[in-house]
């Protein structure tokens, strides 16, 4: 097939032959549309709509496309309805605080920006460890906004960038359905999925101001630009604008990798399925080059896509390219047989891999390739634990079920898979790129539960064309009951003429617009070229000749019994077109079309509800939310931004606060005090440093904390507050201080003995445990003298205290500009130091040496470290390997009627695993003790009542199973069930 000049491997037809426009051609969707969808199975007649029908179609769509670029708009909005302008969760406070100072001290002071008010005493350089795309972009629309007379406040422009972005991110996914489909009624369809799928909400609701409800944008521009680029062959100068939107791409978010490797991924498909062209060659080549060159100035990649070994598959790739290129241009100049191409093809690519292995053999040892990260590795090991207890910690990073899937992309995971076996009709470049896409989605998706997210475009895509399949094929239907416009009649005629043509036209992406070449330029072009070149068709022209010609047309080299057998084949076929023309016929078609149009109007209206209910949940701000009290009374708790507040309003500017990593972007955005760590998580061993302090005997932690804090802040409360979190803060701890809990990696020693709440001894004389429940739990006090309660919230939800002795000498000695280590003399970049009074603290610590990182020396103690955590933490134990009881366990009822409402270790466990939807975790915890499915925590709600809210329809059906009682109410009177309805 003569796809371009490039092709490798096919040899021309004999006859006719299909471009790569043709088989992508618009006027060929990738599942029909009234105008152009076949009634049957081969050449007959193509059913097309009346041209004001059509006209109003086309209307009809358009309007529908608005439609749902305002509903991903209003569907954002439930947050800033119910709560106002506020930003959510913890790392948007990151990212507001940084849009702050970019809008207030400019691009240059920005990028050599060193908070020394974060990760202190160490400070972070943030800079150069920020995507700043999102930054960037929200502070210049803040200027246009007010330069074009809209009055907006920098706060409220970054609440509604989320929402914003989440309208061109559903534009984006329907332009690239169409371009890769050629459907207009996918494209539609696709749009409306995308507007309200919640895999996409989840991170681009207003105040969600995250780089991900920016960076879905980016990537979509980035995968319709590159599949633009691949539209014909003069469509390769898309591939500057995929290359540019591959750079905001990568200044927005860490999730570029993915970005580039699916690209890489696609053209790698492209060249070893025999569809590599000069068009391809040109578009990834200019992509790469451009995106690459961009992303190299974004400070926190640096080289990293030469360097990271997560980036250089797409580096290959485009080496690859070049050498393939290589031989085409001596193919094409020197008339090479196929067997000339192969084994030059066999001579360049051995010579530059021998290069490359002396290259890689002389890098290898200096450390020049970095190592995969934590996260990307977990992608690929078959455990759920990366060894690293900090990634561990962390519940999105754990694997996907099935039940996720249903809960974010809903009844879109059986649209879904039709549309990718739809994308094998007519295949072209951009389609292939779709059916890549899915696959490594789903894969990357299923096994960390936050990559989810990647699924939601791709699902709208096939789901869009599934149904624009269906709505296409019922309204050709339709229409074919109405009898044929005479210049419908007068088009046949003038298309079958031009079959007849002995001309060929010139072809632009399967679209006839070239000019008829007159007859001396065409007898000319015999004169110079002896080789007939084949006439370009599009698909159905070429069924339509082959029917008409019959089984002559299969060619001399085919036996006469398959001659036959096609014959046959033909006439039957035929005999089948009358019958599908036949009045009964067409009137059962018209009803199948009607009852197909009904379904897809039903589900889709169910999953437009499905995802207006999914939306109001993920609306809710962690850092406040609505409760209802005992009485029935409907509060607003705001016990967290309280704190900060009260933070804010009564400490000296320059007050340290000490509390666990997850809270420290919220301290520094919100209170604007200096925070030890926050949700950077840059440096392993200063976390673990914190995760000592909380986990440590009082006056143990005390003689640490009062040379680095003023105050520390714990949340309290039951639900996930830092009781829950404890065992994370051992477990980290513990992998760099070994003394905190000797031979155990997993410090099951810190936690809870009996059903009573009774703590361990360690967690008794712990920290962490003194300021949870100072005065709340009889006999709980923490000394006068070390620390002194302030502040309280109204709720019990945090508490604030006064660090007593602090040491005067080190506060001093390390805001001491002097002792700052500079990389060079007055330069901005200036790590601060722990003080004197802690190098021996430091100096006997271990570093935390990552499984990933081959560039560290591992020592076999290190290896039985890690090998010792896996074991414990996938159940098995110590040297036994038998599964070891939970501690939660011990507060486990003995009954059904024995259960009583309390907050608890148990209860806090239970309410973990239903809302992180681990699902294996929560089945093995009722084989190990069946009581804790009749579990009530203080509102005298349990699992069932939290399985039921967060919509886990495989924990329903085990705690029924099990015992639940379905007919339990709580606090409030409300059963089980009443909670949310199941869909």
């Amino acid at each position: 097939a003569t796809r371009g000049e490039g092709e490798i491997g096919h040899p021309p037809a004999p006859e006719e032959s299909l471009t790569d426009g043709d088989l992508g051609a618009r006027e060929e969707p990738c599942a029909g549309g009234p105008g152009s969808l076949e009634r049957g199975g081969g050449g007959q007649k193509m059913a097309k709509m009346p041209a004001l029908a059509e006209l109003i179609f086309m209307a009809l769509k358009a309007s529908a496309f608005f439609v749902f670029c305002y509903s991903a708009y209003k569907i954002r909005l439930h947050a800033i309805e119910e709560y106002g302008r506020v930003i959510h969760e913890f790392d948007p406070w990151f990212n507001y605080r940084a849009t702050e100072y970019l809008a207030e001290h400019g691009w240059t002071e920005f990028f050599h920006w060193f908070d020394h008010r974060s990760w202190y005493p160490l400070g972070r350089p943030v800079g150069t460890t920020i995507y700043p795309g999102m930054q960037i972009t929200s502070v210049v629309l803040w200027k246009l906004l007010n330069w074009g007379g809209v009055e907006m406040s920098l706060n409220d422009v970054c609440v509604f960038v989320p929402a914003w972005f989440g309208v061109c991110a559903t534009a984006l996914l329907g332009l690239l359905t169409y371009e890769c489909c050629g459907s207009s009624t996918a494209a539609v369809a696709a749009a409306g999925v995308m507007a309200v799928i919640p895999a996409h909400i989840m991170r681009s609701v207003g105040g969600g101001y995250d780089n991900e409800s920016v960076a879905m944008t980016a990537m979509l521009a980035t995968f319709y630009c590159w599949c633009r680029s691949l539209r014909d062959d003069k469509s390769w100068k898309w591939g500057i604008a995929a290359g540019i939107a591959y750079v905001y791409m990568v200044a927005a978010w860490g999730g570029y990798i993915f970005v580039v490797n699916m690209v890489g991924v696609h053209a790698v498909c492209m060249l070893f399925s025999g569809r590599y062209t000069e068009k391809i060659y040109k578009s990834y080549s200019l992509f790469y080059v451009i995106g690459t060159l961009g992303a190299t100035r974004v400070p926190v990649v640096g080289w990293a896509p030469l360097k990271s070994l997560e980036q250089l598959g797409p580096f290959f790739v485009f080496v690859l390219y070049q050498l393939m290129e290589i031989v085409e241009r001596q193919r094409r100049k020197k008339n090479m047989t196929m067997h000339e191409v192969m084994m030059m093809r066999i001579q360049v690519l051995g010579a530059a891999g021998a290069v490359g292995i002396v290259v890689i053999s002389m890098l290898w040892p200096t450390g020049y390739f970095g190592p995969l990260s934590a996260r990307v590795r977990g992608l690929f090991v078959r455990h759920t634990r990366t060894g690293n207890p900090l990634v561990d910690s962390v519940a999105e990073h754990q694997p996907a079920s099935s039940q996720a899937y249903w809960q974010y992309l809903h009844v879109m995971c059986y649209f879904a898979p039709p549309g990718l076996v739809m994308c094998l009709r007519n295949r072209t470049d951009a389609k292939y790129f779709l059916m890549a896409f899915a696959c490594v989605a789903y894969y990357f998706s299923i096994r960390m539960m936050r990559l989810i997210l990647l699924m939601g475009p791709i699902t709208s895509a096939l789901s869009g064309i599934t149904i624009g399949w269906i709505v296409d094929w019922a309204l050709a239907q339709i229409f074919n009951l109405l009898p044929e416009m005479e210049e419908d009649e007068e088009e046949e005629a003038e298309a079958e003429e031009a079959e007849q043509e002995p001309e060929q036209e010139v072809t632009n992406g399967g679209k006839s617009g070239g000019k008829k070449k007159d007859a001396k330029a065409a007898a000319a072009a015999k004169e110079v070229s002896p080789i007939k070149k084949p006439q370009v068709m599009n698909v159905q022209q070429i069924i339509n000749k082959r029917r008409k010609a019959g089984a002559e047309d299969l060619g001399v080299w085919v036996p006469e019994d398959v001659k036959k057998a096609y014959k046959q084949f033909i006439q039957f076929q035929n005999q089948l077109d009358k019958v599908w023309e036949t009045t009964p016929v067409k009137l059962m078609r018209m009803a199948m079309a009607a009852l197909a149009l009904m379904a897809v109007w039903g589900y889709c209206a169910q999953f437009n509800e499905y995802s207006q209910q999914m939306s109001w949940g993920m609306s809710n701000p962690s850092i406040m939310f609505k409760a209802q009290m005992r009485n029935g009374q409907h509060v607003i708790i705001d016990d967290y931004r309280d704190a900060y507040f009260w933070l804010r309003d009564n400490t000296p500017p320059d007050s340290r606060v000490m509390a666990w990593w997850d809270y420290g972007y919220q301290i520094a955005g919100i209170a604007n005090r200096i925070t030890i760590a926050d949700g950077n998580t840059w440096n392993h061993e200063h976390i673990a440093t914190l995760g000592k302090c909380l986990s440590s005997e009082e006056s143990a932690a005390h003689k640490i904390v009062r040379h680095l804090a003023d105050y520390v802040l714990v949340w309290t409360g039951g639900g996930g507050d830092d009781l829950a979190k404890s065992p994370h803060m051992a477990r980290i701890g513990n992998s760099v201080y070994h003394d905190i809990c000797p031979g155990d990696p997993t410090c099951r020693q810190f936690g809870f003995i009996d059903r009573k709440g009774t703590p361990t001894p360690m967690m008794e004389r712990s920290l962490l445990y003194k300021l949870h429940s100072h005065n709340q739990k009889p006999g709980v006090q923490v000394n006068p003298e070390l620390f002194r309660e302030v502040f309280t919230s109204k709720y019990n939800k945090v508490r604030i205290y006064k660090v007593l002795h602090v040491s005067k000498k080190s506060r001093k000695w390390i805001a001491n500009p002097e002792n700052r280590q500079c990389d060079a003399p007055g330069s901005w970049y200036c790590v601060g130091q722990y003080p004197p009074a802690l190098h021996e603290l430091i100096s006997n610590r271990t570093s935390f040496k990552q499984l990933e990182d081959f560039n560290t020396k591992r020592t076999a103690k290190d290896d039985e470290y890690t090998r010792e955590y896996m074991r414990r933490m996938e159940g098995r134990g110590g040297e036994s390997r038998e599964k070891e009881r939970p501690f939660e366990l011990d507060f486990a009822p003995q009954s059904r009627e024995g259960a009583d409402w309390q907050d608890t270790p148990l209860t806090t466990l239970l309410w973990n695993l239903v809302h992180g939807n681990k699902v294996k975790e929560f089945r093995d915890l009722i084989k190990m003790d069946g009581n804790v499915v009749h579990v009530r925590s203080g509102d005298g709600r349990g699992p069932l009542w939290w399985a039921y809210e967060y919509g886990r329809g495989d924990m329903v059906k085990l705690l029924l199973t099990s015992g639940a009682d379905a007919n339990a109410i709580d606090s409030k009177g409300k059963k089980p069930n009443s909670v949310m309805k199941m869909k």
